[in-house]
Protein backbone atom coordinates (compact mmCIF):
# COMPACT_ATOMS: atom_id res chain seq x y z
CA UNK A 1 0.00 0.00 0.00
CA UNK A 2 1.29 3.55 -1.14
CA UNK A 3 0.53 5.77 1.87
CA UNK A 4 2.14 8.97 0.23
CA UNK A 5 0.11 9.14 -3.02
CA UNK A 6 -1.66 12.74 -3.03
CA UNK A 7 -5.63 12.15 -3.76
CA UNK A 8 -7.16 13.68 -6.98
CA UNK A 9 -9.32 16.10 -7.76
CA UNK A 10 -12.23 13.47 -7.82
CA UNK A 11 -11.44 11.75 -4.52
CA UNK A 12 -11.21 15.49 -2.63
CA UNK A 13 -14.52 16.27 -4.12
CA UNK A 14 -16.56 13.56 -3.26
CA UNK A 15 -14.53 13.85 0.43
CA UNK A 16 -15.98 17.18 1.31
CA UNK A 17 -19.15 16.19 0.31
CA UNK A 18 -18.91 13.15 2.76
CA UNK A 19 -17.78 15.90 5.16
CA UNK A 20 -20.84 17.89 4.67
CA UNK A 21 -23.24 15.30 5.60
CA UNK A 22 -21.25 14.70 8.87
CA UNK A 23 -21.90 18.41 9.69
CA UNK A 24 -17.73 18.66 9.11
CA UNK A 25 -16.84 21.21 6.76
CA UNK A 26 -14.32 20.52 4.27
CA UNK A 27 -11.99 23.23 2.58
CA UNK A 28 -9.63 22.07 -0.18
CA UNK A 29 -6.50 24.28 -0.75
CA UNK A 30 -3.60 24.12 -3.13
CA UNK A 31 -0.66 24.45 -0.92
CA UNK A 32 0.57 24.66 2.71
CA UNK A 33 0.90 28.36 2.16
CA UNK A 34 -2.43 28.51 1.37
CA UNK A 35 -3.83 26.46 4.35
CA UNK A 36 -1.57 28.80 6.71
CA UNK A 37 -3.47 31.90 5.10
CA UNK A 38 -6.84 30.15 5.44
CA UNK A 39 -6.42 29.60 9.28
CA UNK A 40 -4.94 33.07 9.91
CA UNK A 41 -8.47 33.87 8.16
CA UNK A 42 -10.92 31.65 10.50
CA UNK A 43 -9.21 32.94 13.72
CA UNK A 44 -10.20 35.98 15.09
CA UNK A 45 -8.05 38.60 17.18
CA UNK A 46 -8.31 37.77 20.71
CA UNK A 47 -9.37 33.84 20.12
CA UNK A 48 -7.96 31.37 22.57
CA UNK A 49 -6.17 28.91 20.68
CA UNK A 50 -4.31 25.96 21.56
CA UNK A 51 -2.43 23.37 19.16
CA UNK A 52 -1.50 19.77 18.99
CA UNK A 53 2.41 18.62 18.21
CA UNK A 54 2.56 18.32 14.76
CA UNK A 55 4.52 18.26 11.80
CA UNK A 56 2.04 19.14 9.45
CA UNK A 57 1.40 22.56 11.42
CA UNK A 58 5.49 22.98 11.31
CA UNK A 59 5.45 22.01 7.98
CA UNK A 60 2.71 24.96 7.00
CA UNK A 61 4.16 27.53 9.40
CA UNK A 62 2.25 27.78 11.39
CA UNK A 63 4.22 26.41 14.58
CA UNK A 64 6.67 29.78 13.94
CA UNK A 65 3.71 31.82 13.36
CA UNK A 66 1.95 31.25 17.11
CA UNK A 67 5.52 31.83 18.24
CA UNK A 68 6.35 35.21 16.25
CA UNK A 69 3.64 36.65 18.12
CA UNK A 70 1.81 38.91 15.74
CA UNK A 71 -1.04 37.18 15.68
CA UNK A 72 -3.45 39.00 17.91
CA UNK A 73 -4.53 35.70 19.72
CA UNK A 74 -4.57 34.14 23.42
CA UNK A 75 -1.51 31.39 22.24
CA UNK A 76 -2.01 28.84 25.27
CA UNK A 77 0.46 26.69 24.14
CA UNK A 78 2.99 29.32 25.17
CA UNK A 79 1.67 29.68 28.40
CA UNK A 80 1.76 26.46 29.39
CA UNK A 81 5.26 26.14 28.17
CA UNK A 82 6.38 29.13 29.86
CA UNK A 83 5.05 27.86 33.25
CA UNK A 84 8.22 26.21 35.05
CA UNK A 85 6.56 24.20 37.88
CA UNK A 86 5.45 21.00 36.87
CA UNK A 87 2.21 21.26 38.98
CA UNK A 88 1.17 24.27 37.61
CA UNK A 89 1.93 23.25 33.81
CA UNK A 90 -0.01 20.07 34.36
CA UNK A 91 -3.43 22.49 35.20
CA UNK A 92 -2.84 24.84 32.90
CA UNK A 93 -2.55 21.88 29.84
CA UNK A 94 -6.02 20.91 31.48
CA UNK A 95 -7.18 24.25 31.66
CA UNK A 96 -6.02 24.66 28.07
CA UNK A 97 -8.36 21.70 27.16
CA UNK A 98 -11.30 24.70 26.53
CA UNK A 99 -9.16 26.94 24.44
CA UNK A 100 -11.48 28.58 21.61
CA UNK A 101 -10.16 26.98 18.54
CA UNK A 102 -7.98 23.88 18.58
CA UNK A 103 -5.80 23.65 15.76
CA UNK A 104 -4.18 19.96 14.52
CA UNK A 105 -4.30 17.23 12.13
CA UNK A 106 -5.20 13.80 11.49
CA UNK A 107 -3.57 10.56 10.88
CA UNK A 108 -5.69 9.35 8.66
CA UNK A 109 -8.88 10.30 6.62
CA UNK A 110 -11.76 8.10 4.66
CA UNK A 111 -13.37 9.24 1.37
CA UNK A 112 -16.38 8.31 3.25
CA UNK A 113 -15.79 11.36 5.98
CA UNK A 114 -14.60 9.20 8.92
CA UNK A 115 -11.47 10.58 10.78
CA UNK A 116 -8.48 8.61 12.43
CA UNK A 117 -6.06 10.45 15.34
CA UNK A 118 -4.09 8.12 17.32
CA UNK A 119 -2.35 9.30 20.49
CA UNK A 120 0.46 8.37 22.75
CA UNK A 121 -0.94 10.45 26.26
CA UNK A 122 -4.60 11.56 24.57
CA UNK A 123 -3.42 15.30 25.27
CA UNK A 124 -5.20 16.61 22.01
CA UNK A 125 -8.30 14.35 22.10
CA UNK A 126 -10.71 16.28 24.11
CA UNK A 127 -9.99 19.58 22.20
CA UNK A 128 -11.25 17.39 19.02
CA UNK A 129 -13.77 15.47 20.63
CA UNK A 130 -15.56 17.83 22.67
CA UNK A 131 -14.24 21.31 25.02
CA UNK A 132 -12.99 22.88 21.96
CA UNK A 133 -15.61 24.89 20.44
CA UNK A 134 -13.73 25.53 17.28
CA UNK A 135 -11.48 22.94 15.47
CA UNK A 136 -9.39 23.35 12.44
CA UNK A 137 -7.53 19.70 11.32
CA UNK A 138 -5.21 20.45 8.14
CA UNK A 139 -4.28 17.24 6.21
CA UNK A 140 -2.19 16.83 3.25
CA UNK A 141 -4.37 14.73 1.00
CA UNK A 142 -1.53 11.73 1.10
CA UNK A 143 -3.65 10.99 4.05
CA UNK A 144 -7.20 10.34 2.36
CA UNK A 145 -7.28 6.60 2.41
CA UNK A 146 -10.59 4.74 0.50
CA UNK A 147 -12.47 3.07 3.58
CA UNK A 148 -11.86 3.47 7.10
CA UNK A 149 -10.51 0.07 7.33
CA UNK A 150 -7.64 1.25 5.16
CA UNK A 151 -7.43 4.42 7.67
CA UNK A 152 -6.83 2.40 10.67
CA UNK A 153 -4.08 0.25 8.88
CA UNK A 154 -2.44 3.92 7.54
CA UNK A 155 -2.09 4.90 11.08
CA UNK A 156 -0.64 1.47 12.68
CA UNK A 157 1.56 0.54 9.57
CA UNK A 158 2.49 3.73 8.24
CA UNK A 159 1.90 7.02 10.94
CA UNK A 160 3.32 4.96 14.16
CA UNK A 161 7.04 3.67 13.05
CA UNK A 162 7.76 7.44 11.54
CA UNK A 163 6.11 8.91 14.17
CA UNK A 164 8.19 6.43 16.83
CA UNK A 165 11.40 6.85 14.59
CA UNK A 166 11.04 10.87 14.38
CA UNK A 167 10.81 10.98 18.29
CA UNK A 168 13.75 8.80 19.00
CA UNK A 169 16.03 10.52 16.86
CA UNK A 170 15.33 13.79 18.76
CA UNK A 171 16.25 12.37 22.17
CA UNK A 172 12.92 11.46 23.15
CA UNK A 173 11.39 8.14 24.44
CA UNK A 174 9.58 6.96 20.78
CA UNK A 175 5.60 6.81 21.08
CA UNK A 176 2.84 4.63 21.32
CA UNK A 177 -0.68 3.93 19.95
CA UNK A 178 -1.82 4.25 23.54
CA UNK A 179 -5.46 5.54 22.64
CA UNK A 180 -7.66 6.31 19.92
CA UNK A 181 -9.79 8.29 18.30
CA UNK A 182 -12.69 7.85 15.61
CA UNK A 183 -14.26 11.12 14.41
CA UNK A 184 -17.23 10.21 12.15
CA UNK A 185 -19.34 13.12 13.02
CA UNK A 186 -20.60 16.60 14.63
CA UNK A 187 -24.20 16.72 16.00
CA UNK A 188 -25.46 19.66 15.26
CA UNK A 189 -26.89 20.56 18.39
CA UNK A 190 -23.63 20.95 19.86
CA UNK A 191 -22.63 24.27 17.37
CA UNK A 192 -19.30 23.48 17.38
CA UNK A 193 -17.39 24.25 14.05
CA UNK A 194 -14.94 21.27 12.32
CA UNK A 195 -13.40 22.39 9.66
CA UNK A 196 -11.01 20.28 8.04
CA UNK A 197 -8.55 21.70 5.45
CA UNK A 198 -7.55 19.59 2.57
CA UNK A 199 -4.40 20.24 1.41
CA UNK A 200 -3.06 18.95 -2.24
CA UNK A 201 0.37 18.45 -0.93
CA UNK A 202 2.28 16.15 0.87
CA UNK A 203 2.41 17.24 4.66
CA UNK A 204 2.88 14.95 7.84
CA UNK A 205 3.11 11.26 7.79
Amino acid sequence: MDYTKLADEATLTKLVGALKERNIEGIVVGSKEEALAKIKELIPVGASVMNGSSTTLQEIGFVDYLKAGAHGWNNLHAVVLTEADPAKQAQLRKQAVLSDYYIGSVHALAQTGEAVIGSNSGSQLPHIAYTSPNVILVVGSQKITSTLTEAEARLKAHVIPLEDARMKSVGMGGTALNKLLYFFGEPTYTGRKIRIILVKEKLGF
